[in-house]
């Protein structure tokens, strides 16, 4: 985790990228370019004057943004010298294909990379350039221009990957980016202080490299000595006279997640005879919101967006939200004393000898595993209604580019898939994933996970048997999203 925090240096928002800072709900059209090095100087000459998006707030916003990430597999690509590139974090340099964190990950069988169209064995990128402009119509134009003779001259574009407006509803139907943690960027609270309530609040560590996580430290990232090639790269805070490639930056992970919408709908309407309102109850326990995104259980009082302002605290048994949930297996909304917030109780829970809340006790504080989502959906819309219906053959796919931002991989990104999603004894339940995106195919030392239970108050639960596997992995890879000033600092390496 690196050495203790010794100063809290402010944030120079020209030096990170906007996709940090930004969501982007006002560029509605986005595309994603993976390509690779194909003449080494002119992608050095490229990166080195590429009009990366920064974080400064302007006004009116930008019609148009654009983002640069690199693999493990670019930085080599691009010459930067070995021992800079080995104080990378180990997820990021061993890729999301290797086959033990494939295994971890849920991503086998269908999901396997063997089976991916991009990443793994079909080829990992170099770069992801990711494109954004406020619509369809101007999109082309904006691609065109960010991509030409020079970007042709340096680069060989190997997959193109275009996104769609679905206006704030996911593939399946359901309100989507309702949650999203809120970054410290001012660093006024402390986070090495124990937290009684559940807090959409994270420490800008969390997010950035350079800056102090909810530990309390720097997270391990690369740093060199201070010579001509670095001089533009800010300072270490935590390690005196050095320069921080890593500050501004963060780690970009890209899932192509293709969505079976049909099979969705279409299980629902199976398993309960076709009656809507039973179909709509259903579909809302697998997600734990309703498909307007309001949450199953009620929202606490005070200001702020009731879609969100809630947590599970009074449904420990998962009566009015299964414990199942999409949304309580993603974000548990948990403390570091989940369920005990004072006196003898929370004691007893630091000792553990507490069993009130168990299932709570099983589930690792929510604020240390959060993640910040910047994906897009791919595909047209298609209503439950129209999923019913037979599938033409030229059947359009449709499903969601996820994107997140962690300074972390192994403790948010990887410990959330493979902790929460994908843990078939995940809060004490057994043989069964999460209902949305979990792997269906057993294992080793886990059977098959095609189930999921609603329990009732005053009787037994409701078990749902059969689930079909309705998200399958179409690609993935890992990407450093530098700051600008490390971003020219890599194209100007040289081995």
């Amino acid at each position: 985790m690196g050495g203790a925090a010794v100063t809290r240096p402010t944030v120079d928002y020209r030096d990170v990228q906007g996709l940090v800072r930004f969501g982007y709900k006002h560029l509605k059209a986005a595309r994603y370019a993976m390509v690779g090095v194909k003449n080494l100087a002119a992608a050095r000459a490229w990166l080195r004057q590429a009009p990366v998006t920064n974080a400064e707030y302007v006004q009116p916003p930008p019609s148009s943004a654009l983002h640069v990430a690199l693999t493990a597999a670019g930085l080599a690509a691009l010459g930067v010298p070995a021992a800079v590139r080995a104080a990378f974090s180990p997820e990021f340099l061993g890729g999301m294909a290797d086959l033990n964190r494939a295994r971890r990950l849920g991503d086998v069988g269908a999901n396997a990379p063997s089976r991916w169209r991009w990443g793994g064995e079909a080829g990992v990128p170099h770069l992801l350039v990711m494109l954004f402009t406020r619509g369809a119509d101007t999109l082309d134009g904006f691609v065109a221009r960010s991509t030409g003779a020079a970007f042709a001259e340096a680069f060989d574009v190997r997959q193109m990957l275009d996104t769609s407006d679905l206006d704030g509803v996911e593939p399946f139907g359901f309100a989507d980016g309702l949650s999203q943690p809120a970054i410290d960027w001012d660093q006024e609270t402390d986070p090495d202080t124990r937290r009684l309530e559940y807090s959409d609040l994270a420490a800008l560590g969390e997010f950035l490299l350079g800056y102090s996580n909810e530990y309390g430290k720097f997270t391990d990232r690369p740093v060199v000595s201070a010579d001509a090639a670095s001089a533009e790269l800010p300072e270490a805070a935590d390690d005196a006279g050095k320069k921080d490639v890593g500050r501004n930056g963060t780690y970009l992970v890209f899932r192509q997640l293709d969505q079976d919408v049909r099979g969705f709908w279409r299980f629902l309407h199976d398993a309960t005879g076709g009656e809507p309102a039973a179909m709509d109850r259903l579909s809302a326990a697998f997600v734990g919101r309703t498909r307007t995104g309001e949450p199953l259980v009620t929202a606490a009082p005070g200001a702020g967006d009731g879609l969100n302002r809630f947590t599970f605290d009074d449904d420990p048994r998962g009566v009015v939200c299964p414990v199942g949930a999409h949304i309580r297996r993603s974000n548990p909304r948990n403390t570091d004393y989940p369920g005990r917030p004072t006196g003898l109780a929370k004691l007893l829970a630091a000792l553990g000898a507490s069993t009130k809340g168990f299932r709570d006790d099983l589930v690792s504080p929510v604020r240390f595993h959060r993640v910040l989502r910047r994906g897009r959906e791919y595909g047209p819309g298609l209503s439950p209604a129209d999923a019913l219906q037979p599938a033409p053959r030229d059947d359009t796919e449709r499903g969601l580019h996820f994107v997140c931002l962690n300074a972390n991989i192994g403790r948010q990104f990887e410990f959330v898939q493979n902790a929460w999603l994908m843990n078939t004894a995940f809060a004490d339940l057994r043989g069964e994933t999460d209902p949305l995106v979990g792997l269906r195919e057993p294992v080793p030392g886990c059977p098959a996970s095609g189930d999921f239970t609603i329990p009732r108050a005053g009787g037994p639960a409701q078990r749902v048997s059969g689930l079909s596997q309705f998200v399958t992995l179409r690609g993935g890879e890992y990407f450093f999203l530098p700051g600008l000033s490390a971003l020219r600092y890599l194209a100007g390496s040289s081995s």
